[in-house]
């Protein structure tokens, strides 16, 4: 062969069993015949095209079914994504879903997009009585949607009852876990049929990758929605799905740390004088305590605190980043009703228990002593 061609057609060595997840950065595979390929690209389990089914992605895949105790997943190219393919595999034009009010402004996005294009409707309930369930039915009810903690006042659900209600009456029900991750709670143990992650959180970990996760009870419903997301074009990229891969080695040490900071500054600032509520399930205070005491093993690593002039107090903090998003290695604020839940009106801001005084802190890795004195200094009236 010609140089030319020598240099366009590298072979890879036969390698030993790696240590790490392999990443296949590979668009697609070849195949010794026609039949072969023609097979493949019929067979979902099998690796043809990349933006059907890779390797890496599968591994993802494999592991967070296993840590969620489902049958299957999907990895899709962000959270929202993650959650419109489960939105769209289970709802057709007219259909109703009963949400909590406490939701990811996002979700709510999605929501109102599906009431004005899809004709669905939504009745949202507080998600603390199996009752609210029964007296939101409708003959075209299909979907209960939960979120483990909710973003950002951390509601905590009584997902058992919910669920168990919902099945009762012939619903599904998904659960938007990504502030619990599969470590502080597992849904499906509950009786949830989707479990929804957005990976570029806690399971990411790192702030360096976009990324979803749809995790399934069960097998038929997840073939449904892996046909709805290669349709849809948001399979993940294998280079996202190894990243994820990555972040969920050091999962278990990230969370625990984040979650006992966590606790101690919610502790903190609420003792302060200058923090009028702190939105935390881990506070005895807080409306969602015994729910999360029974169903989580520790409250999170988020907190929402409302305080007078609060996006000064963002202004003023120096260590803490004002910066969107969360579940990362640093420790970020932001504004609520003008990031996360911007799409939101006013009447649906108090829904979901959003003000204008509300900053979200999504407490990293760092020490907390040193998170508390940036949050000190920023509270001090000299700064205010």
């Amino acid at each position: 062969m010609h140089p030319e061609t020598r240099a366009a057609r590298l072979a890879a060595p036969a390698p030993g069993q790696p240590v790490a997840v392999p990443l296949y950065q590979s668009s697609n595979f070849r195949f010794e015949s026609p039949q072969q390929l023609a097979e493949a690209m019929t067979d979902p389990d099998s690796f043809a095209y990349s933006g059907y089914a890779n390797p890496t992605n599968r591994a993802l895949e494999q592991a967070m079914a296993d840590l969620e105790g489902g049958e299957k997943s999907l990895v899709t190219a962000s959270g929202s994504s993650a959650i419109a393919v489960s939105l769209q595999t289970i709802l057709q034009h007219g259909d109703h879903i009963i949400a909590q009010k406490a939701l990811y402004g996002g979700t709510v996005a999605i929501f109102n997009q599906l009431v004005e294009k899809w004709g669905i409707e939504v009745t949202y309930i507080d998600g603390v009585d199996a009752n609210e369930v029964r007296q939101a039915l409708r003959p075209k009810t299909k979907l209960l949607y939960l979120e483990t903690i909710a973003n950002p006042i951390g509601h905590v659900p009584d997902i058992p009852a919910l669920a168990a209600e919902a099945k009762q009456n012939g619903l599904l029900t998904a659960v938007d876990s990504t502030f619990a991750t599969p470590l502080l709670c597992r849904p499906i143990e509950y009786g949830a049929d989707i479990v929804i992650h957005s990976a570029t959180k806690y399971l990411g970990g790192h702030h360096d990758v976009v990324g979803g996760v749809a995790v399934f009870a069960g097998n038929a419903l997840y073939r449904q929605a892996q046909q709805q997301a290669v349709k849809l074009g948001v399979v993940a990229d294998p280079f996202a799905a190894w990243l994820i891969i990555r972040g969920l080695k050091t999962l278990p040490l990230r969370i625990a740390r984040a979650c006992e900071s966590a606790a101690r500054l919610a502790e903190r600032m609420a003792a302060h004088p200058a923090v009028s509520v702190v939105h935390y399930p881990g506070l005895p205070t807080h409306s969602s305590h015994a729910r999360a005491t029974k169903l989580l093993s520790a409250y999170g690593a988020t907190i929402a605190v409302e305080v007078h002039k609060a996006q000064r107090f963002m202004s003023n903090l120096e260590l803490i980043m004002n910066a969107p998003s969360l579940g990362g290695t640093d420790s970020t604020a932001m504004h609520p009703a003008t990031t996360s839940h911007r799409h939101l009106n006013a009447d649906e801001l108090r829904t979901a228990g959003v003000s204008q005084d509300m900053v979200r802190i999504a407490v990293g890795v760092e020490h907390p002593d040193d998170l508390w004195a940036d949050i000190e200094q920023a509270l001090s009236p000299k700064r205010t």
